[in-house]
């Protein structure tokens, strides 16, 4: 997928708030919260040593206390993990390529579940550069289409499908992906 210098700087302007002040729409974080609206844009990259669990129905896909949590405005956290903590014989590769404004180039891979096969389940960025290099080669994935738990806690999926944001009772929104957020 051939990157447009232009549109890459068009997209990255395009955002509204790049989390240097918290908007009067935003929810206030209680004590042990985060709000999404103090994360930055362009991304923060954060170790994490909580155990991540993420299963296909009842068989675990990967565990790992090993993570990575990406930090944008207006989004939950989505979660990385490293290749080593998924069982690769379960992936299967997708088609699907999509291009972040950050990150570059997403690859999609499919999950074969006991039900059968999970469609573009997780994604990595094989080759992301710059602060996204902590990344590069690590999955993330869809809480809507895998059951993902962060240290015991089960996480809620980010609204809109298209965004793989990680919910749990730490965050708190509103959060981009539902009808009339883009851009946020």
């Amino acid at each position: 997928m051939p990157i447009d210098q232009e549109a890459l700087e068009r997209a990255r302007a395009a955002w509204t708030f790049r989390g240097q002040r918290r908007p009067a729409f935003a929810h206030s974080p209680g004590e042990g919260q985060e709000s999404v609206w103090d994360y930055p844009r362009p991304p923060r990259y954060v170790r994490d040593a909580r155990r991540i669990e993420i299963h296909a129905g009842p068989q675990c896909l990967a565990r790992s206390d090993v993570s990575v949590r990406v930090l944008e405005t207006g989004s939950p956290p989505t979660v990385y993990l490293p290749p080593d903590a998924f069982d690769v014989a379960l992936l299967r590769p997708s088609p699907r390529r999509t291009l972040c404004e950050w990150k570059g180039e997403a690859r999609y891979w499919h999950v074969q579940g006991p039900d059968g096969l999970v469609h573009d389940a997780l994604w990595s960025y094989p080759k992301a550069g710059g602060e996204a290099a902590v990344i590069a080669g690590w999955y993330a994935a869809y809480p809507a289409r895998l059951r993902c738990v962060v240290a015991g806690e089960v996480v809620r999926p980010q609204a809109g499908g298209f965004y793989g944001g990680w919910i749990t009772s730490e965050i708190v929104g509103p959060f981009k992906g539902e009808p009339g957020t883009g851009h946020w």
